[in-house]
């Protein structure tokens, strides 16, 4: 492993408890007290938020146990896109590298380990552009004998990226025009998923504010690809409505592992990986009309 460590950042907002869960979380892990945190806190969106907010303020101001806490705080609010696309930046400006956080996340013990080897591994293998933590629901096939895969769609939960394929997002989506005309382009978009090209079609419409999807954007547009841990390093504990952009399910849930894992360079994509997730993707008919209905151009 590299002689330096990734750092590790951090999004808080208003979820004291989850927030307190993450970062206890994180020092199970041995590296984290030679780690860097970065810890970045949106203001208040409204009156009843401030509270919780002030909450979150409190508790971050007590965290020990990094090698080095540095501490942003809003004055006002920006929401969370625009937050992590900054804070991402500004850190891989300084470090080249960083493992990105949200406050419902919760890790194994060797997340940490895991994210790092990850980033020295693939760093000059330029078709990975972004490493996983966490690990969708999938039953991976048995002749499946690697502890990675690749996907083309990057995952923001408990993630890890570089400066040099960060820098290849285009925020603004200059040529949505031209894809979203497109059908080929987004058939290929949507071998991620198929909710893809609809999320990116509310993006583009300022019905939602995500960075995520404008990077897994990134992923398709430079032929990119997610690495996963075949066994889950991280567990979402978000999805209980607690948060800005998660609803109350059961969908995400797995089990958290802290197995060991070989990381090999010689990866392709897997036929069954793929359909598994697909299938995982798809969307309803009643969910298809009403995109086709309400989103299309």
């Amino acid at each position: 492993m590299s002689s330096t460590l990734a750092p590790i950042v951090l999004f808080a907002y208003n979820r004291p408890l989850h927030l307190q869960q993450t970062v206890e979380a994180l020092l199970q892990n041995p590296l984290a007290k030679d780690s860097l945190l970065y810890i970045f806190s949106d203001a208040a969106k409204n009156d009843d938020a401030q509270a919780l907010v002030a909450q979150v303020r409190s508790y971050i101001h007590q965290i020990t146990g990094f090698k080095q806490i540095f501490i942003a705080e809003k004055a006002t609010n920006a929401g969370l896109a625009p937050s992590v696309i900054a804070g991402v930046t500004q850190v891989l400006e300084k470090h080249q590298r960083a493992i990105v956080l949200e406050d419902d996340m919760i890790c194994s013990k060797n997340f940490l380990q895991f994210m790092n080897d990850c980033l020295d591994f693939y760093q000059n293998q330029s078709e990975i552009f972004s490493i996983s933590g966490y690990t969708y629901p999938l039953e991976v096939p048995a002749e499946y004998s690697n502890d990675v895969f690749i996907f083309p769609r990057a995952s923001s939960w408990g993630w890890a990226t570089w400066l040099n394929r960060w820098q290849q997002a285009d925020w603004e989506m200059k040529d949505f025009a031209t894809f979203i005309k497109d059908k080929q382009a987004q058939k290929e978009f949507n071998q991620g998923g198929e909710d893809l090209t609809p999320m990116l079609v509310k993006q583009q419409k300022n019905l939602i504010s995500s960075w995520a999807v404008r990077w897994c954007y990134t992923h398709y547009i430079k032929q990119g690809y997610c690495l996963f841990p075949v066994k889950s390093k991280i567990q979402n504990i978000g999805t209980d409505k607690s948060g800005q952009h998660s609803p109350n399910t059961t969908k995400y849930d797995i089990q958290l592992s802290e197995a060991s894992y070989t990381l090999t360079k010689d990866l392709s994509p897997s036929p069954q990986i793929y359909q598994g997730l697909q299938q995982f993707f798809k969307l309803s008919v009643v969910r298809k009309v009403i995109n086709y209905l309400k989103f299309r151009n």
